[in-house]
C-alpha cells in the first residue's frame, strides 16, 4: 500500500529538526526548489555527504546496498542517479514511496533536497481510506 495517498492530510512537525537534524528514513516535507508555492513529502534516503546511485532497482549509499522496505514496487528508472551523486554538506536525497510514480530527487528538476527548504518532519496523517488515520511510518 502506498504509505501516503492523494487527498490525504499530514501534521507535521516544524520543531524536529531544530533539536536534531534529518535522519535516513524520515518522511519530511520541503519547498519545491524553484516555485517555493509547491511543497512535497517525500522520505529521505541520502543524507550529507553520502554518495548515492541507484543501479538497477537497487539504492547505493557509499558503495553499499540499501537495505529498506519503503518503496512500493521496485525501481525501474533511476533518473539521475544512474549516475553517482555525491550530496552537499546540507544536501538530502530523498524518493517517494511509491518510486515509479514519484517525482524525487532521481527528477534533473528537483535533485538533491537542501536543508534551507526542509519545512519539518511528517508525523501524523489523515487518510480519505478506510483507515481513517495513523501515523506516518
Amino acid at each position: 500500500e502506498n504509505t501516503l495517498t492523494e487527498g490525504d492530510r499530514v501534521i507535521g512537525s516544524r520543531l524536529s529538526y531544530k533539536f536534531h537534524e534529518p535522519e535516513r528514513g524520515d518522511i519530511i516535507m520541503f519547498k519545491f526548489p524553484d516555485d517555493e508555492s509547491r511543497d512535497f513529502i517525500k522520505r529521505i534516503i541520502g543524507l550529507p555527504g553520502e554518495t548515492v546511485q541507484i543501479i538497477g532497482a537497487d539504492i547505493y549509499i557509499n558503495g553499499e546496498i540499501l537495505e529498506e522496505h519503503y518503496g512500493k514496487d521496485p525501481i525501474t528508472d533511476p533518473g539521475v542517479a544512474r549516475e553517482k551523486i555525491t550530496l552537499g554538506e546540507n544536501e538530502f536525497f530523498v524518493l517517494g514511496d511509491n518510486r515509479n510514480n514519484s517525482e524525487d530527487s532521481r527528477s534533473g528538476n528537483i535533485g538533491p533536497v537542501k536543508r534551507s527548504n526542509i519545512i519539518g518532519k511528517a508525523w501524523f496523517h489523515l487518510s480519505g481510506g478506510e483507515d481513517g488515520w495513523g501515523f506516518v511510518k
